[in-house]
């Protein structure tokens, strides 16, 4: 009975100790996996592409495509040559020239050059590809933000070997007129569907008709406050004044063109919540009698596809002899 006893011990031990081992050979294999995920990876040299000149053909989310479901285009841009491991000409669109930036290393494979932060990911002769990164207080930003690839092809590589342009690879592909065209589907079967608009690429177009209203598209364009020009097509603006108005008025709306240029009032700016039915009900008046009389409307359109999309109207009527 001893001899048992003192065996079921033994195996007791063995099995603790081979337990107690291999948790820590897990923990240990956890720890260097974990160390070398945040070991960096070595700074990148340049050498063998300075001095080649790479456009930027194609740009897309992690999808595969340069639409997303609110309207925003990823449109290629990007004209760059390595000048040395530290510096980088960029074309830049408002000097209509290259400028030299400073390459500057942060981290892994994350490089800072023209205000911007990339990892790049592919360096070739002939293409080079980087992601573009969001970056907020030292940290990269998660999710859609950081979630930008950029393909170049070397101008070369684009002429002698795939013997086409830069601008012809620019254009978007098959999946991304599948996509509008899913998007303007959905829109077109309920135009009135705020969750079905999306912003057209080319945006609505409102033309005066008449001597009595003037039409003026607004942009909202602040490079301060980081608005892009993707912000005039995303959240398109005009202010329409109206000449003889039956009365003074000024209404802040924001408006629904749906694919066929039909007007449809969503909401309007009202800081009295009491005079909601009765001011709702003066400015569709508005839109019925001047709007619809004495202004031609194009619906937004996005490859070609007229569909459904959200407008912000500032209306102004000044009434005679104001």
């Amino acid at each position: 009975m001893t001899k048992i006893f003192h065996s079921l011990l033994y195996i007791s031990f063995i099995s603790l100790l081979s337990s107690c081992l291999s948790d820590h050979k897990e923990k240990k294999a956890n720890t260097k996996e974990k160390f070398e995920e945040e070991t960096p990876k070595e700074r990148l040299t340049f050498d063998h592409i300075i001095g080649i000149r790479y456009t930027e053909v194609r740009r897309r989310f992690s999808n595969g495509l340069s639409f997303d479901k609110i309207g925003f285009q990823q449109e290629p841009s990007w004209i760059i040559e390595f000048q040395s491991n530290d510096t980088v000409m960029a074309y830049s669109p408002v000097k209509k020239r290259m400028l030299p930036f400073f390459l500057m290393y942060d981290h892994g494979d994350v490089y800072n050059f023209a205000k911007e932060y990339f990892r790049i990911k592919k360096v070739t002769k002939d293409s080079l590809v980087f992601q573009r990164l969001q970056v907020d207080r030292k940290e990269i930003a998660s999710g859609v933000k950081s979630d930008v690839n950029m393909i170049f092809y070397a101008d070369s590589y684009i002429k002698n070997v795939l013997k086409t342009t830069a601008s012809e690879l620019q254009k978007p592909n098959g999946a991304d007129t599948a996509f509008i065209r899913m998007l303007t589907e959905k829109s077109n079967q309920a135009p009135t569907d705020t969750s079905k608009t999306f912003a057209g690429r080319q945006p609505a177009q409102f033309i005066s008709t008449s001597p009595l209203l003037k039409v003026e598209k607004k942009s909202t364009i602040d490079e301060f406050s980081g608005r892009t020009e993707a912000f005039d097509y995303l959240f398109p603006k005009y202010r329409i004044e109206i000449k003889n108005a039956y009365q003074d008025f000024a209404y802040d709306m924001k408006v629904i063109v749906d694919g066929q240029g039909n007007i449809h009032l969503v909401s309007f700016y009202n800081s009295l919540p009491e005079l909601e039915e009765s001011r709702r009900k003066i400015v569709k008046s508005i839109i019925d009698i001047y709007l619809r009389n004495l202004i031609k409307i194009i619906p937004g359109t996005t490859l070609g596809m007229p569909h459904s999309s959200e407008i912000n109207l500032v209306v102004v009527g000044k009434k005679a002899n104001n």
